[in-house]
């Protein structure tokens, strides 16, 4: 059914809605959409017409294992109507193991950009399956892709990579979008797995965990921007990234280290440095809290996860430890940075609260820089909109990738 919305400049607007149960009857209704549809707008306060112009630049396909994640991405991309209107496949399997069903809802946003401008209009299309119906993922969207396009994947929450209804859709595909953050457990097995992926394939890989990153990256970057500084980066001795915790212990594998070891793997990978010892629970306790019997009775906190690495001249130490706070388990709190040259030391300090990122440096104990760089953290649009655009694969982001997955180490390892 076509929808009566009022026209809103600059703002997408649903303008067709209808059901279908398999995917002959979604290609009939996308024909019926554009066939259709006579939409017209006020122009100096004159009745004209608008000719909504079908602009998919692009296929999205959205795998959502729950309704609430399927919602949730199609409105970030119905967001994206005016800067990239995209044919958006929103695939919703539930019970695998049940009979098998099909169920699909078509729809059409359309935005106005500007007063004098047509209309243009990009389809969704919601599909929600059980049983066989939602075991092949490419089954269902490659047929509802527009050919000759780039086809990106936004899988949220948990993509079982290494699967064989994975790597048929993947296979398809020119672009993965994934959060590693978001992944449960310490997630560094799926961080290696990714990695694996991206060695074997063609595939360009965006984690939101590692974008959101990049007012750090620039901020350590900025140190060395000093001529002064300069002389030290090939002298690094200790890496230390704190990251906060919600487990009362620490331990390893109870909260998500995604981001603490990106950073690692970015500096790994830029300096070019090569892993000595992978990750490994670092042994002996951390610091408890009270004495005595009181400090035998509470949790004592974790030390986390060492690994060493190598610039060729000497060792790197790695140092990956939890910190309890009330910030999102898994949150960077801190990166700090030793370097020894010649007798001389440098030490660099990096932290970050939801807008402002603080730089120190201490040269021979001396404080010799402090700065702040206001840099808000970026929002889901706009980080999806940052992935569609960054085209082939950032050799800085497949650099950070492997560098990860060398210092989890391989299966078993201990990480």
């Amino acid at each position: 059914m076509t929808v009566e919305a009022p026209i809103k400049i600059g703002e997408p607007v649903l303008r067709w809605s209808a059901r279908a149960h398999s995917i002959a009857e979604i290609e009939s209704e996308l024909a019926r959409i554009w066939s259709g549809q006579d939409l017209t707008a006020t122009i100096d306060g004159e009745p004209g017409r608008h000719i909504p112009a079908r602009t998919s630049v692009m296929n999205l396909v959205v795998v959502a294992r729950r309704p609430e994640l399927a919602e949730r991405c199609a409105a970030t991309m119905q967001l994206l109507t005016g800067r990239h209107p995209s044919r958006t496949i929103v695939i919703n399997s539930a019970d695998p193991d049940g009979p098998s069903w099909f169920n699909a809802r078509v729809e059409a946003h359309c935005i106005v950009p500007r007063e004098d401008a047509p209309e243009t209009c990009a389809e969704t299309i919601h599909v929600t399956c059980g049983g066989e119906a939602g075991l092949h993922l490419a089954a269902i969207a490659t047929p509802l892709i527009v050919h000759d396009l780039p086809v990106t994947v936004w899988w949220p929450g948990e993509p079982p990579l290494m699967t064989r209804s994975a790597r048929d859709l993947l296979d398809g595909a020119d672009r993965l979008i994934v959060d590693g953050s978001s992944w449960t457990g310490d997630g560094l097995a799926r961080l290696r797995e990714m990695a694996r992926l991206v060695e074997t394939s063609d595939l360009a890989v965006s984690d939101f965990a590692l974008a959101r990153q990049s007012r750090w990256r620039e901020a350590i970057a900025s140190i060395f921007d000093d001529q002064d500084f300069l002389p030290y980066l090939r002298s690094l001795r200790r890496i230390a990234v704190t990251y906060s915790t919600h487990d009362e212990t620490g331990a390893p594998g109870s909260t998500n280290l995604v981001k603490p070891v990106y950073h690692v793997g970015w500096l790994a990978s830029r300096l070019g440095l090569s892993v000595h010892k992978p990750l490994a629970p670092v042994t002996g306790h951390g610091h408890g809290h009270g004495h005595g019997a009181a400090r035998a009775a509470r949790s004592v906190m974790s030390r986390g996860v060492a690994a060493t690495l190598s610039d060729g001249r000497g060792e790197v130490a790695v140092v990956v430890r939890p910190v309890a706070s009330q910030t999102p388990a898994g949150t960077t709190l801190r990166v700090e940075l030793l370097a020894e040259r010649r007798g001389s030391e440098l030490r660099a300090d990096v932290t970050a609260e939801a807008e402002t990122v603080h730089v120190r440096v201490w040269q021979d104990g001396v404080e010799a820089m402090e700065r702040h760089f206001r840099a808000p953290r970026r929002t889901e649009v706009e980080l999806l909109a940052e992935a569609i655009e960054s085209g082939r694969r950032d050799p800085v982001a497949v650099g950070a990738l492997r560098s990860a997955a060398a210092i989890i180490g391989p299966a078993g390892s201990g990480a």
